[in-house]
């Protein structure tokens, strides 16, 4: 199967394998194989990964026929860390460039098959590839996720969270100061009418609400947390995009590049913090922190260093 992709304004510059990584909402090193394996080309001839792409010109991307997309393989997912095991769930810390469950166009690791590869029995409730996922992460967004082992726990974490009884807290640094420093933003959030993979504010999108503390302002960026209502896909990014206070690093939703190489960032710095829930057994409230991953507090000590 053969598709064309033109490289949009924003790409242009970037790095072919980190370019077409967001070009086809794929992990880098998946795409960094589809160039390596020669099936990306520019007029015919091949794209090497470390080529920087040119805005306005088209990538012709071919993708060989592999396994089933939605077969879930078992394998050792390197970043993958338990951070609370219980008879009824399993809340992990997931690192980037891990998909929640198996995709079609997907050819990276994911968090079900990182659970078989560990031993872990899951939950078989929902399609078989998205067995035991309550909720998920983007693939570029790291941080706290719990999959259900229990039919129960299934059951009643899917409806927490389509309730929102659950606490979902993420921090992400975005460019600038937002401006007042603690508020909520209230904007329906659907597919970009020109960019099939992006997604932006339109008017008779879904609802979408995100509230928002600033915790410490550098000057060029300010680390934010952020309480999620809703549970859009892209939401948090949108949002802030939309304020014009990217999160660093997302080049998709117009952040600055040149910022984005100086905190050594190949992705957005969102992460997800924390996430509290009502025990779906006992009833008792579970709240769990995650770390911020490498790249996100290498990143952060340049900017409280003055160095970004």
């Amino acid at each position: 199967m053969s598709e064309q992709f033109v490289v949009p304004e924003e790409l242009g510059g970037a790095r072919a394998d980190a370019g077409l990584a967001k070009l086809m909402d794929i992990s880098r090193s998946a795409a960094a194989l589809l160039i390596a394996e020669g099936n990306v080309t520019i007029s015919a001839n091949p794209v090497g990964k470390a080529a920087k792409l040119v805005a306005g010109s088209v990538l012709e991307v071919t993708v060989p026929e592999r396994r089933d997309p939605l077969e879930v393989v078992e394998e050792v997912v390197e970043g993958l860390n338990i951070l609370l095991d219980d008879d009824d769930f399993v809340v992990i810390d997931k690192p980037v460039g891990v998909a929640a469950h198996p995709s079609p166009g997907w050819v990276g690791p994911t968090v079900v098959g990182g659970l078989a590869g560990a031993g872990y029995r899951i939950s078989t409730s929902g399609a078989p590839e998205r067995a035991g996922i309550v909720h998920r992460l983007d693939v570029g967004t790291s941080g706290v996720m719990v999959v259900a082992k229990s039919e129960q726990a299934y059951t009643v974490l899917k409806r927490a969270f389509r309730e929102r009884t659950v606490d979902k807290v993420y921090h992400a640094v975005v460019q600038g100061l937002p401006d007042p420093l603690e508020g909520t933003i209230d904007a329906p959030i659907g597919r970009h009418p020109g960019h099939d993979w992006r997604f932006a504010v339109i008017e008779d999108g879904r609802p979408s609400v995100t509230h928002y503390e600033v915790l410490e302002a550098y000057g060029k960026a300010t680390l934010v947390e952020i309480h999620l209502e809703t549970g859009r896909t892209h939401q948090i990014r949108v949002h802030f995009s939309a304020l014009r206070h990217p999160c660093a690093g997302d080049l998709t939703y117009g952040a600055d590049p040149r910022l984005a190489a100086n905190l050594g960032l190949t992705r957005q710095w969102l992460h997800a913090r924390r996430l509290g829930f009502n025990h779906p057994r006992t009833g008792e409230w579970v709240e769990v922190t995650s770390q911020y991953p490498a790249d996100l507090q290498y990143a952060l000590e340049l900017l409280e260093s003055g160095n970004a």
